[in-house]
């Protein structure tokens, strides 16, 4: 029987090419142990088991002819629902996107498809992404494996809990204001926020256009490097995207962090950070300066704007990106609609959740007339100020060093009534979509309850080689993947 829980994606290809197990043994028993668990933990929206098993026997012909494979040829990996996958339903656990299949691939999933990896299947997530939690899809509430009465993490808790629960081998999230690195953190994974622009958007269901990005959810940091360097580059089809070289990530993974400048930022160790996240934190910081690390105190003084600024401009752009859902083109549509104004009306009171409702209204608010300048232009001048804090700090200092939330997961039901306490979650994890930063969380400790805790290191623009590579040297401290399952 393969040990999924324990092999990572580099770990069963070299198993795979070398003969010594197939994709198709793989791919077989990673169901398996989805028809077994996933009913707890509900990290799926959806199967592609045929799709897959046929995959996996092709990949496994091509090895036995002496063909040439990519990169993640035979492996298994699952991808947030809000990725199109063409011939395959994309809901954005919304009952509005219920049953709508995608007629096209997203960039990256053709980029997957090309280095040969088996999707399996589409996971869990806060409908639309708009969340932390994992707690308003239509499609149920997800389960984290430590602890089935907490929450994953949101929006990208499904892909998350699929990687730690070792029902998938990779997965793809995606990251607005912290939907791929606090998931991560509440189940001890790695998650990568790259840079805005290092991967592309095509085929990505829009949130907040100018935040959202792509990225990997993985079982170590060797696959982080791994997946991204499959992920990253440049699209035509997405005006956003940054046309630069894409480095070898894992080339660079082991240069240690000799030399390395650690800026401590102040105001991510304030009042409301739980003590246990601090202290495992500060440790492995230690530990990084014994290894030669220069680490010194940074500050980013208009942090505590950050917020207030997000929940603006990310409502706003979901307000604008969220009309096409009208009932009109495609997606769900009230039936009882006695004209075409009742017919918009019924199908968007209908077919969207409360918190997706909430925003959009928080959005259209702060884009009336008379209001657009008092809230969502100051909020645009706002998020400058931030993106010059991060430009000021990467003058003196190679990374960032912070709490990738403020506590461990939280119990289900604990936040979802108070909007405020929710969105506060997200504390440490906003500014870098604001500055269009890359960003990553690794795991670094467990707490006394037997729950993971996530380090986040941030990094200059288009510099995720960097990141990766001090996210390699935390794990190496930390002695690799968190194991508390």
């Amino acid at each position: 029987m393969i040990d999924l829980m324990r092999l990572t994606a580099h770990e069963l290809k070299e198993g795979i090419v070398r003969g010594e197990t197939s994709s198709y043994e793989v791919v077989n028993s990673l169901f398996d142990r989805i028809e077994k668990i996933d009913r707890d933990i509900n990290a799926y929206i959806s199967l592609l088991k045929e799709e897959a098993l046929r995959k996996a026997e092709e990949v496994d012909r091509r090895i036995d002819r002496g063909e040439k494979v990519g990169k993640l040829a035979g492996i298994p990996l699952a991808v947030k629902d809000n990725i199109c996958v063409r011939g395959t339903k994309t809901t954005c656990g919304s009952k509005i996107l219920e049953n709508f299949v995608s007629p096209y691939d997203a960039t990256v999933i053709e980029r997957l498809k090309s280095a040969d990896a088996v999707i399996i299947g589409k996971t869990n997530m806060d409908e639309f992404a708009m969340g932390s939690s994992t707690e308003t899809s239509y499609f149920g509430v997800t389960r984290n494996p430590y602890d089935l009465s907490r929450v994953p993490g949101g929006s990208s808790g499904g892909s998350a809990a699929a990687v730690a629960s070792g029902e998938t081998v990779l997965a793809l999230g995606s990251d607005t204001g912290g939907s791929i690195r606090q998931p991560a953190s509440f189940c001890g994974v790695v998650g990568l926020k790259p840079t805005y622009g290092r991967v592309s958007r095509f085929g990505l269901v829009a949130y907040a256009s100018s935040l959202d990005q792509i990225g990997p959810l993985t079982k170590d940091v060797t696959d982080c490097a791994l997946l991204l360097g499959v992920l990253a580059g440049h699209d035509l089809r997405d005006s956003t995207s940054g046309d630069l070289e894409v480095p070898d990530y894992l080339a660079l993974l082991q240069e240690g962090v000799k030399g390395i400048r650690l800026g401590i930022p102040e105001e991510y160790f304030a009042e409301g950070l739980d003590p246990e996240v601090n202290s495992s934190v500060m440790h492995l910081v230690q530990q990084l300066a014994d290894l030669g690390a220069e680490v010194e105190n940074a500050s980013l003084p208009h942090t505590g704007y950050a917020i207030a600024s997000y929940y603006l401009l990310a409502t706003a752009e979901a307000s604008a990106n969220l009309a096409r859902y009208d009932g009109v083109k495609y997606g769900f549509r009230a039936e009882e609609a006695a004209d075409l104004d009742d017919m918009y009306c019924y199908t968007r009171s209908i077919g969207f959740g409360d918190e997706v409702k909430r925003r959009i209204m928080l959005g259209t608010y702060a884009l009336s007339a008379g209001y657009y300048e008092a809230y969502y232009r100051k909020a645009q001048k706002v998020r400058t100020l931030i993106k010059q804090d991060f430009q000021k700090a990467f003058e003196r200092f190679d990374v960032l060093i912070t709490p990738t939330s403020p506590t461990v997961a939280f119990k289900i039901g604990e936040k979802l009534d108070d909007p405020l306490k929710m969105y506060l979650s997200d504390v440490y994890t906003i500014s870098v979509n604001l500055a269009g930063i890359p960003a990553v969380s690794v795991p670094c400790g467990i707490s006394a309850e037997g729950l993971p805790i996530g380090l986040q290191i941030l990094g200059r623009h288009f510099d995720e080689a960097t990141v990766l590579r001090v996210a390699y040297a935390v794990e190496q401290v930390v002695g690799g993947a968190i194991d508390g399952l």
